[in-house]
């Protein structure tokens, strides 16, 4: 898979490292020639020193070829023009970083597939922290309409229950449960224990019941 990166800050930097790590070919734009050099001296990819709003320095990146364009730069305005721009090349995924939550309706607007914002992902892991203590979130499915959590289950009332009599129901579904460390597939007359370690989808809106089902 070919990625184009535009920006080479923490976000752009961290993230061309992770895609290298899984084999995936990179391309990192920079406009600050500064950076640009340190960047190409750490990073195990092609770096080019230019502005990812001109088609010219996106030719060179031979942007026709990429799966994904990725803008990670603090800067909206640079990173909506830069996919803007991108989007006459057919590149079949732009994604873009936003900084300010207000301009995040613009991008989409503009035929976006995906807004990213790290003030917002940050306020809400602040949340979870509040409100959800002792579950872990896994992953946020489709445009945030269901979840996969990870918790405990330690609520009597199920404890000793078979699965298939506490899941699935309109509102979530155990899809894992954990033994001995490894994670197993539950059957419909498995039973149900205390203290047992559950991966378990939840429709969006619907934590508060669930959890008051399955925890304390």
């Amino acid at each position: 898979m070919y990625v184009i990166i535009m920006g080479g800050g923490r976000v752009g930097l961290a993230l061309a490292n992770l895609l290298i790590d899984d084999g995936h070919d990179i391309t990192l734009i920079e406009n600050d020639e500064s950076l640009s050099a340190d960047v190409a001296a750490d990073l195990d990819a092609l770096v080019i020193h230019g502005s990812g709003t001109s088609s010219k320095v996106l030719e060179e990146t031979n942007i026709e070829d990429a799966d994904y364009f990725i803008a990670t730069t603090g800067n909206d305005e640079a990173n909506l023009l830069s996919c803007i721009l991108v989007r006459k090349y057919n590149v079949p995924t732009i994604i873009a970083r936003v900084s300010n939550p207000d301009h995040e309706e613009a991008f989409k607007e503009v035929g976006i597939d995906r807004v990213i914002s790290p003030e917002i992902t940050a306020a809400e892991q602040l949340q979870q922290f509040v409100t959800m203590p002792n579950v872990a979130k896994l992953t946020t499915l489709g445009e945030g309409d269901a979840e996969i959590l990870e918790m405990t289950i330690t609520n009597d009332k199920v404890v000793g229950k078979r699965f298939k009599d506490i899941s699935p129901t309109k509102d979530y579904i155990i899809i894992a449960t954990y033994q001995n460390g490894k994670l197993v597939i539950p059957q419909p007359d498995n039973t149900v224990s205390r203290g047992e370690k559950i991966s378990i989808l939840v429709k969006r809106g619907t934590f508060k019941k669930v959890s008051k089902k399955l925890e304390k």
